[in-house]
């Protein structure tokens, strides 16, 4: 498994990762306190598109995915003062 979070606790977006192609789960936990995590793939590492609610995660949870290579990061948004996620693939 790649790390792509660790105890994420303001609005961002994880470093790219290569994503060699085929399927593969995400995972997210941690204290959320009404934060969402998605993980979103990109081409070219410049234009980036969410991958639908399967793998936004609003509480502790594993969405599955199945893609070509590309690049892959986690979003986190509206993080709050309590907020702290990690999150692998």
């Amino acid at each position: 498994m790649t790390k792509l979070l660790a105890g994420a606790a303001a609005d961002m977006s994880s470093t790219p990762i290569d994503w060699q192609g085929g399927s593969g789960a995400f995972w997210v936990w941690g204290d959320f306190d009404g934060a969402s995590v998605s993980l979103e793939a990109s081409p070219d590492g410049e234009n980036w598109f969410g991958l639908g609610e399967q793998v936004v995660m609003h509480e502790k949870g594993v969405g599955g995915f199945a893609l070509g290579p590309c690049r892959l990061r986690a979003t986190l948004a509206n993080a709050s003062a309590s907020t702290s996620v990690s999150a692998v693939v």
